[in-house]
């Protein structure tokens, strides 16, 4: 397969923007190595995270690309948040108009229901993801479709959507970049909005050689681009339907706005007669002036860019085509009434959390083995499944960086430390995690306990062999050395060289 690049593409004196991906630095790896793959699934036994991400931090390549991508982008936040002045004030708007829509959301959704339908919108109601796919389907059969061609959409990878047709025999062809990438290799993808960042550039070559046919040796992005855009531009002529998500839900116009850099929403929901968006309940916003803050939070926030290439509004069906609003709950109710995770649902998938998490970027999104990684999903995913996902609250180190990066001001970290008492609580850690924490909780719980134990924890470091100390049940000590003991512990210098002084001023 050939694919002919336009000109300015390869000119490398042609203007760049200078935010975005326009002004990334290209990276190159210096060797070919295999890709990692995800964590294993097995059933409903608890991911394993750690295992996991050792394998992905062992592929040195893919680890240090991945931490460098992600670590670009949140630079580019950083400055477009820096040259705006009212970027806090947004923050908190876009933070408030969340809460208020979240705690009147049965409103907004009728009043979103009766202006959709005035509109020519068929709105549909689903309560999981099983409901979802059903109504989808029926759709789909009502009209004949066996091909359906659709853009990004985190909702249908929560319902196992692309699986379930498959089941049906509906094709079901991913026209964004990074999905198709991930559809064409059997993975799920990584990230919320750069679904294949943690696949080089040459694992990218070899999937496209296996499945549409392009050379194997060459990694050129662009060239790698435009191979996919001629296999996949026929499917997307050829299909009977065409379904896309919805970043934002406007009740008082009752339209829904889609945003993308790469116009495939657009082809999706035009291209084909039959328009379906499958979108969850807690993307309702009450009105237009509302969606003005959160276009100007989302981009930035995402990828360091002022704005999506394309914001696309759309407000009912096109003459002689039929548009289609699945509303889908899948546990957003059962959320919305935990007292400490409800927070969560005030999200819009910017992404901002995993770019800045240094868990996610070194141990990249597939090792979390859910729909949601990173700093989001820490709090989202247990509240699918707390038994499965039990682990996941364990993989942050608590820095804060992911609330501070927020654009809608979620507290993830102080969730992500909720989570942590909740799942202790509930029974849901380790028996050897059981074991240490009531052993700590033991001597925590007494101050003459404690100060006893010091001396004995002191001498035991110093001496006991290699073999005992690092051992299985010592986490720490897998990828670290225990610091040195130190001669005194602060209580012993406190009183040798303060108490005294400190009673005398006192008296």
């Amino acid at each position: 397969m050939t694919a002919e690049l336009h000109e300015e593409l390869t000119d490398p004196h042609a203007d760049q923007l200078d935010h975005g991906a326009a002004s990334s630095r290209p990276l190159k790896s210096r060797i070919s190595e295999p890709q990692p793959r995800g964590a294993k699934i097995h059933g409903n036994r608890p991911v394993d995270q750690s295992e996991a991400a050792n394998r992905f931090m062992a592929a040195t390549e893919h680890e240090a690309m991945h931490d460098a991508r992600l670590w670009d982008l949140r630079q580019k936040r950083d400055k477009e948040m820096h040259g705006i002045e009212e970027w806090e004030e947004l923050r908190n708007l876009a933070s408030g108009i969340k809460e208020h829509t979240l705690s009147k959301l049965d409103y907004y959704l009728e009043l979103f229901e009766k202006n959709a339908t005035a509109n020519g919108i068929k709105v549909h109601w689903a309560k999981d993801g099983a409901e979802h796919n059903a109504i989808v389907l029926e759709i789909l059969r009502s009209k004949g479709v066996e091909r359906l061609i659709k853009s990004k959409s985190m909702l249908t990878e929560e319902c196992g959507f692309r699986e379930f047709m498959a089941e049906n025999n509906v094709e079901v062809i991913e026209t964004d970049l990074g999905e198709r990438i991930q559809q064409l290799d059997d993975e799920a993808p990584s990230h919320v909005v750069v679904p294949a960042v943690h696949k080089l550039r040459t694992d990218v070559a070899s999937v496209f050689a296996k499945t549409i046919g392009s050379d194997p040796d060459n990694a050129d992005a662009h060239y790698l681009t435009e191979c996919q855009r001629e296999a996949t531009r026929p499917l997307i002529l050829s299909a009977q339907a065409g379904m896309t998500g919805g970043n934002f839900v406007v009740a008082e116009t009752g339209t829904f706005v889609v945003c993308t850099n790469e116009g495939n929403a657009d082809l999706s929901a035009n291209t084909p007669p039959l328009h379906i968006a499958s979108i969850g309940i807690e993307k309702l916003i009450p009105g237009l002036d509302d969606l003005a803050v959160f276009v100007r939070l989302l981009s930035r926030s995402a990828l360091g860019s002022p704005i999506t290439q394309y914001t696309s509004h759309f407000r009912g069906p096109r003459k002689g085509s039929e548009m289609h609003v699945v509303l889908v709950d899948n546990g957003r109710s059962a959320r919305l009434g935990m007292e400490k995770f409800w927070p969560g649902l005030k999200c819009i998938r910017c992404g901002a959390c995993m770019n800045t998490c240094p868990v996610f970027r070194r141990s990249g999104g597939l090792s979390y083995g859910a729909t949601y990684a990173g700093p989001i999903g820490l709090i989202i995913d247990p509240t699918f499944n707390v038994h499965k996902y039990r682990n996941l609250p364990y993989s942050s180190t608590m820095n804060g960086s992911c609330t501070n990066v927020c654009p809608v001001k979620i507290n993830i970290h102080e969730q992500i430390a909720d989570w942590r008492k909740t799942l202790a609580g509930e029974g849901e850690i380790s028996p050897v995690k059981k074991v240490m924490m009531k052993a700590a909780g033991e001597v925590l719980a007494s101050p003459v306990v404690y100060r006893a134990s010091l001396p004995l924890g002191r001498s035991a470091l110093r001496h006991l062999p290699h073999f005992m100390l690092y051992n299985k049940l010592n986490t720490w000590g897998r990828k670290r050395d225990i610091p040195e003991t130190p001669k005194q512990t602060f209580n012993e210098w406190y009183r040798k060289n303060r108490k005294q002084q400190d009673e005398g001023k006192k008296s």
